[in-house]
């Protein structure tokens, strides 16, 4: 019996490639898509796994759905006389009808009944037009930042005004505020008054009393010389009479 084609279809079809610099962690897509009425099991694997970290690197796909894998290629020094020999395998088969132990499935998979496809690795160096590019784009933010500044200065008037409303509300609450207390330091000012009148009539009451007396008294101490009088007159005439006599 032939080995089965494989009833996935892979973007990209046999390579995979991968743009540097590589000194850091370099990420490539790959989709496979599932074009049958079928359910289908996949796994990814690499001649170098310890170069290489993908995800997902198993799965199913239903029918008529596509999945998307990330391949991502580890930091290394690149050399550029070195030819890649890394190499990637996606293995697949349909899936039964209750598929519950992944593992299980793989290990005991008939070897006709699996299909695969390969893809090999490219390695590839900025070109001297992305690198012209790169100087484009480098040149070219400068003047994306210098744009967004003057928006940003556009936008500054309107804030401006924003606050120029909020204190001219700001004095209003001020101007309010102030004739309110105006308003209680003049009810006070009043309350102080009436406190003070209060205290006061008891006063004008007593002065009042006092000066009465004091009158009382003026008037009764020009009676008293007057009573002097008259008794001394009458002891004088006493004295004369007896003398005459």
């Amino acid at each position: 019996m032939s080995k089965l084609d494989q009833i996935l279809i892979l973007d990209p079809p046999s390579d995979l490639k991968f743009k540097g610099p590589f000194t850091d962690v370099v990420t490539t897509s790959l989709k496979l898509k599932n074009p049958s009425d079928r359910k289908v099991c996949f796994k990814v694997k690499t001649t170098a796994p310890r170069r290489y970290c993908v995800r997902p690197n198993s799965g199913v796909i239903d029918p008529g759905a596509t999945v998307g894998i990330s391949v991502m290629l580890q930091p290394f020094d690149y050399d550029p006389n070195e030819k890649s020999k890394h190499k990637f395998m996606v293995q697949t088969i349909f899936a039964p009808g209750n598929v519950s132990d992944m593992d299980s499935l793989w290990k005991d998979a008939k070897p006709d009944d699996l299909m695969d496809s390969k893809l090999r690795c490219v390695f590839e160096l900025p070109s001297e037009n992305d690198k012209v590019n790169d100087v484009e784009a480098t040149k070219a933010a400068p003047v994306m930042n210098s744009a967004k500044a003057d928006s940003s200065a556009a936008t500054v008037p309107v804030t401006a005004t924003m606050d120029d409303s909020e204190m001219k509300k700001m004095l209003e609450k001020c101007k309010r505020m102030q004739t309110e207390m105006n308003k209680l330091a003049d009810e006070n000012r009043h309350l102080k008054d009436d406190g003070v009148r209060m205290r006061k009539v008891p006063r004008q009451d007593h002065m009042t009393s006092n000066s009465t007396s004091l009158l009382g008294r003026e008037a009764g101490t020009p009676s008293l010389p007057s009573l002097l009088v008259v008794i001394a007159a009458i002891f004088i005439g006493f004295f004369l009479g007896k003398f005459i006599l």
